[in-house]
């Protein structure tokens, strides 16, 4: 190992993360920085190629294998941090690939400006094959984000009484981010089934700590779900933020019918202006579709019905996963 700390550590919690665990390791091969620093693969029971992509040659990367059962988004990213050289630790997911060599040192710019920056996160771009509505739905939220390049809390009053203000001031995606490692000592992530990371970002905003969006620090990362994968996954989301924040995506099933019918509106005329009826028939099909699963998915989310309560292992994507 070399004789100095590394300024970064890149954690990377990965299990089957083939394709795009491969690209990423190409890309952060490819990383122009001008400090040092590392990465650790985490790995919870890939049965996959996942694990032959990091060569043990490479004196930068470590590999720590760890069992399923023990994997938590919060408690895993907490055990990367401890095992951490660095001050600055960053994160990736398996499927999140830097979209060109200066990734990391934009992301971690704000933090080596400003020591009251707590931790930075980056912007999203869809995969080459997306959706074309994937594809303009992350464009349109981090496009959302830019006017907000550092937040902090400066009026109380106004954090406490505008939900809008607080939802830009809490996301947070460790999909793509940044923390001190100093603050994280007092704030470590909490240990829950979903959100880890915007919970942690409320965390530190409310203790006084400022957050910083890295326009030019970017990544591909996006999904396309089949119609129970996005149920499934608008499910998790909408228990979660509810439980955590408040929040109620889809509290009534007026409200359901209400959203499914606005946004395919947008949607089918998006298509038409866009010429994606043309270009991309079968993702115009698909929309309505997709719109129906995620309004459903956030409405069971968000209500109480003993049938979902009773098979959650049935509808909740997470806990799917955890169990492969």
């Amino acid at each position: 190992m070399p004789n100095s700390d590394p300024l970064v550590s890149i954690i990377i919690p990965v299990k089957n993360g083939m394709p795009y665990v491969a690209d990423l390791y190409k890309m952060l091969k490819r990383q122009e920085v001008d400090f040092e620093f590392e990465v650790i693969v985490i790995d919870s029971g890939s049965t996959d190629r996942s694990l032959s992509v990091f060569p043990g040659t490479d004196e930068r990367f470590r590999l720590i294998e760890i069992p399923p059962s023990s994997f938590g988004h919060g408690r895993t990213r907490n055990f990367g941090v401890e095992s951490a050289r660095g001050e600055l630790c960053a994160f990736l997911t398996h499927d999140a690939v830097p979209a060109d060599s200066l990734w990391l040192q934009e992301l971690v710019r704000p933090l080596r400006e400003d020591e009251n920056i707590a931790a930075s996160f980056g912007r999203h771009i869809a995969h080459q094959g997306a959706s074309p509505f994937t594809t303009w739905e992350l464009e349109t939220h981090f496009n959302g984000l830019k006017q907000w390049p550092v937040v902090w809390i400066s009026d109380a009053r106004e954090y406490s009484r505008n939900k809008g203000l607080r939802q830009v001031f809490h996301f947070y995606s460790d999909n793509s981010s940044c923390l001190r490692k100093s603050v994280w000592n007092s704030y470590p992530y909490p240990d829950v089934s979903y959100a880890e990371d915007q919970l942690w970002a409320k965390m530190i905003i409310e203790a006084g700590y400022k957050k910083a969006f890295c326009w030019n620090s970017v990544v591909h990362h996006s999904h396309e779900y089949s119609f129970w994968g996005r149920l499934s996954r608008s499910y998790d989301e909408s228990k979660a933020l509810n439980a955590l924040f408040g929040y109620k995506m889809s509290p009534s099933k007026k409200e359901l019918v209400r959203q499914v019918f606005r946004t395919t509106v947008r949607d089918m005329k998006n298509a038409v202006e866009n010429g994606w009826i043309f270009s991309n028939f079968g993702a115009v099909i698909k929309q309505p579709f997709d719109n129906i699963a995620r309004q459903v998915g956030y409405y069971l989310g968000t209500a109480d019905l003993s049938l979902v309560n009773r098979n959650e292992a049935t509808f909740s994507r997470d806990k799917r996963l955890a169990e492969r």
